[in-house]
């Protein structure tokens, strides 16, 4: 047997030819690293990955609550003690943040500081701006992290956490293979997806999470093998956790078309909400640091007083909370203590992250949008019952409402709301409040409950990434002169000879005065001389006007209009009238290429 780099014999023309055992390890790699049947292959074990990290994370979410309650899952029980301490009471949920604050405030604090918080951000950020590249301890430290403060009574949900889990898993196995940054993004994406799918039975939320949210692009190959790694982590989650939707929910429908109007007010106000949620999340976390003084590691136990007093006054408020979001859409609760829900939500969840706990963000969001739903339609019953229909459906579609708001996530929103419930009844009302509802968070911020988070690190995703010299070069210290320009009379058949002596494919087209009228390209007189029968008509019907540039503008404001043409964009005196000259690659190039 061969071993390490020892050789291994082949037949060849004159007898065996010993080819070390690593150049095909080698080929092997080049072949992931390369090809589309390579980056399948790792999608599926990504995708595998994920979804044995989701069993395991769920699990360990399990075991941790009865540890600390001596139930699966004490929200909604109501103000019961532990079995295992029965002279403690209720109260014993005072002190269980604190015991797993102790526990996972060294794990994160020593190990993976990137574990703490929702998770999400990190991932983006990872994608957009680090090339995909997560720490591979991180996978492990936030499954425990997260489970212990979700076990804890920390008010936090887990898709941010597996989001995370299985990104770290995605990013590993492709640095492992030193996969191009290109397609570790896209094993990513793949590991988000796969850990959304597994955890929430939600094989298409999963895709479209990750592509709306983390690759933030829908490019037909990545799509591919996201949906591959989806499909499989819902394969092995199902395989092991059955096939039940989500939530176990009555069923509902929209018995008049009169009720489109309530759902689009809802949506108004499920935006709103969204927003405000996000608000309140950074102003807590603002107080926290503000607050803290201590070590970092120590935060979250010292902070789990306050978090276990709050558990104490609102036991509903410990951990996920799915099972009060299931008895609010069943009309368990009346408005008032609806309300009180949704605000201890809020307060809850950003508590618990402004404490440095680990945990989602989407789960609290659908929980807040299905109290205010809930109360809207119960309100909307009590004071107009012709219009109103079932106070549970206004539940449902407030819980993407609200997501949708803060997230401004429209189609996974739709999406995952679809197959939580498996209620395809209210697919259209749900549509209709969650469009809303993402108009109105565009309206009141430029950022999201995610976006938010980088922004205030001064992040911003939007914005192209920009060395110095994109903002320090002006482009008038780069352009090329006007050279040649066409008059606009010329015939098209004159135009194309120039135009094919050009050195950019394209020329500048001028009036009788001198004036600067667009641009004449070689494609676009090919395609009108193409026939044979217009070597004659005018130059007029085939000029352009590409996006221009000031001459005062820097080269990272100028790229934009850059990279819609090929051949060079024209560049306009301060007065943006005249033409001045061009910008072209070859000039941005040089000048980057000088000032590194």
């Amino acid at each position: 047997m061969a071993f390490g780099n020892e050789a291994s014999p082949v037949p060849g023309p004159g007898g065996p030819i010993a080819v070390p055992l690593q150049h095909g390890r080698a080929r092997v790699a080049t072949s992931l690293r390369s090809g589309n049947a390579g980056l399948t292959a790792l999608a599926v074990v990504v995708g595998a990955g994920a979804g044995l990290g989701a069993i395991m994370f769920r699990w360990l979410i399990e075991t941790f609550t009865r540890a600390f309650t001596g139930y699966d899952d004490y929200a909604g029980l109501g103000h019961v003690g532990n079995p295992s301490f029965p002279a403690l009471g209720a109260s014993f949920v005072l002190l269980t943040p604190v015991v797993a604050g102790l526990l996972y405030g060294p794990l994160v604090s020593f190990f993976a500081r990137e574990a703490r918080g929702h998770g999400v951000p990190e991932v983006m950020d990872a994608v957009a701006r680090r090339g995909g590249r997560i720490p591979p301890q991180v996978a492990g430290v936030k499954a425990l992290a997260s489970a212990l403060c979700i076990g804890g009574g920390g008010s936090v949900g887990r898709e941010g956490p597996i989001v995370q889990i299985g990104a770290a898993l995605g990013s590993s196995v492709g640095q492992v293979v030193r996969m191009p940054e290109a397609r570790l993004r896209v094993l990513v994406a793949c590991g988000a997806a796969g850990g959304i799918a597994a955890t929430f039975n939600a094989p298409l939320a999963g895709v479209f999470f990750a592509m709306e949210l983390i690759l933030r692009d829908f490019a037909a190959r990545a799509f591919s093998m996201v949906v591959i790694s989806s499909v499989t982590a819902s394969v092995i989650a199902r395989a092991a956790l059955g096939n039940e939707a989500f939530l176990d929910l009555p069923t509902f429908g929209v018995d008049s078309s009169v009720h489109y109007l309530s759902f689009a007010v809802l949506g108004l106000l499920a935006g709103a909400v969204g927003i405000g949620f996000a608000r309140i999340l950074y102003v807590i976390e603002d107080l926290c640091d503000w607050a803290w003084r201590g070590p970092e590691w120590l935060r979250p136990a010292v902070g789990g007083l306050l978090l276990g007093g709050l558990l104490l006054l609102l036991p509903e408020m410990y951990g996920v909370g799915y099972p009060v979001l299931a008895g609010s859409i069943d009309g368990a609760y009346a408005i008032g203590f609806l309300v009180v829900l949704l605000v201890g939500k809020m307060v809850a969840t950003s508590l618990t992250i402004g404490i440095g706990g680990s945990g989602g963000v989407f789960a609290p969001s659908l929980f807040i949008g299905a109290m205010l739903g809930s109360a809207f339609g119960q309100g909307l019953n009590d004071v107009a019952p012709a219009i109103a229909g079932a106070a549970g459906v206004y539940g449902l579609v407030g819980m993407g409402a609200v997501f949708a708001g803060s997230a401004r996530a429209p189609i996974t929103a739709v999406i995952i709301l679809f197959e939580l419930t498996g209620e395809y009844s209210i697919i259209l009302p749900m549509m209709l409040a969650i469009a809303l509802a993402t108009g109105v968070s565009h309206l009141l911020s430029h950022d999201t409950i995610y976006t938010l988070k980088l922004r205030r690190r001064g992040v911003d995703l939007d914005a192209p990434p920009r060395s110095p010299a994109m903002s320090a070069v002006r482009v008038g210290d780069v352009l090329e002169p006007v050279g040649p320009t066409l008059a606009l009379g010329a015939t098209l058949s004159d135009a194309a000879d120039a135009v094919a002596a050009a050195p950019h494919a394209l020329m500048p087209v001028v009036d009788a005065d001198g004036g600067y009228v667009g641009v004449a390209t070689a494609s676009a007189l090919a395609d009108a001389l193409a026939d044979g029968e217009h070597d004659e008509r005018r130059l007029g019907s085939v000029v352009e006007t590409p996006g221009a540039v000031g001459v005062d503008d820097s080269i990272g404001d100028a790229l934009g209009a850059l990279a819609d043409s090929p051949g060079g964009v024209p560049v306009l005196d301060a007065h943006r009238t005249d033409l001045v000259g061009w910008l072209t690659h070859q000039r941005v190039l040089a000048a980057l290429h000088a000032h590194t």
